[in-house]
């Protein structure tokens, strides 16, 4: 339930916090709604704002919080949102109320592993290959460093004085900074760490054994842990999710991208069309996901599988979109 103090937060956020520069019109306005986040804006006070950019954004941002107060939970208006298939609110308003919702999930949960994960339903990542291991980071805290070598503005004015700057590493979660990581969380560093989406490794023995060696701290698990959590508070489903490596089910019916590369992607693979090999390595992963109550799924699909599918742009880019989990799964009327 948002409160003032939620709503103040966002009054702090750089699109909507005072400046040197900001008119006295904006400073008003911006007391004001500190004072009561939730008070009406008069058409008289936003015009006394005398940058459009800053006066666009109040109005943007006042019609988000009136929305989200009408709906009455940040979950009512986030699936309100999607109802009617137009997607009006920029993707940070999305992306902010996604943070808030999965913290809320979470609470109480000191896996690092857990709070790490959730961080990609929210926080696009940059994804490379490094030693054979799938690792995931942060773009915009990736982008900053490669561009201050870590030092900030400093680092900044360094390297536009051409002055070489040594390249800055990530730590990626293990159990040895897993402390650290959450200890983080409430400073400027929570989104430093790199996050393992390696797959488990299964070797092909004699007499149809297979022997598949786990990988402690894995990254996918975690993700499908928190996915599970969100179909659950979002659906009242309680369902089961797999890392897969490869689907082999010639009973194949249902599947879903949790990102915009994968549904195409999945689209593809289920017709038989042929997908050129580069487009097939961006899929990170097959996650198996499966109903408890096979009665909460469509009929005519009631205990099948339904797979989804991870992957990245071209580019190395992975985002998320945690909302196809709750637009696309096949679930009965009565759900």
């Amino acid at each position: 339930m948002p409160t003032d103090g939620y709503w103040r937060l966002w009054l702090e956020r750089p699109e909507l916090a005072l400046v040197d520069e900001s008119c006295e019109g904006e400073r008003a306005l911006h007391a004001a709604l500190v004072e009561s986040p939730l008070r009406a804006v008069n058409a008289v006070e936003l015009d006394a704002i005398e940058d459009a950019d800053v006066r666009a954004n109040f109005r943007l941002f006042l019609g988000f919080r009136d929305t989200v107060q009408a709906a009455g939970s940040l979950e009512a208006a986030y699936a309100g949102f999607f109802r009617d298939g137009a997607i009006q609110m920029p993707p940070l308003f999305l992306d902010l109320m996604v943070q808030a919702i999965v913290c809320h999930l979470l609470s109480g949960d000191d896996d690092a592993w857990h709070w790490r994960a959730a961080e990609l339903l929210f926080r696009r990542q940059r994804v490379s290959v490094q030693d054979g291991r799938v690792l995931c980071g942060d773009s915009a805290v990736l982008d900053m460093m490669s561009q201050t070598g870590g030092l900030g503005d400093m680092g900044r004015l360094l390297m536009q004085g051409g002055a070489a700057l040594p390249t800055v590493q990530m730590d990626v979660l293990g159990p040895d900074n897993a402390a650290r990581y959450r200890q983080s969380q409430a400073g400027e560093g929570r989104f430093n760490f790199l996050l393992d989406l390696t797959h488990e490794v299964q070797n092909e023995l004699p007499h149809g054994l297979t022997l598949t060696m786990n990988r402690a701290d894995s990254g996918l698990k975690a993700l499908a842990r928190v996915l599970e959590r969100w179909v659950g508070h979002f659906l009242g489903a309680s369902v089961q999710i797999q890392p897969e490596s490869r689907v082999e089910d010639p009973s194949w019916r249902w599947h879903l991208g949790l990102d915009a590369e994968s549904s195409p992607l999945l689209n593809d693979l289920y017709l038989g069309h042929e997908v050129a090999p580069e487009r097939l390595q961006r899929l990170i992963s097959l996650f198996r996901l499966r109903f408890d109550d096979p009665q909460q799924m469509r009929a005519d699909l009631q205990g099948k599988p339904v797979y989804l599918g991870l992957s990245m742009t071209a580019d190395g880019l992975l985002k998320l979109k945690p909302q196809n989990l709750l637009l696309n799964l096949p679930l009965a009327r009565t759900v």
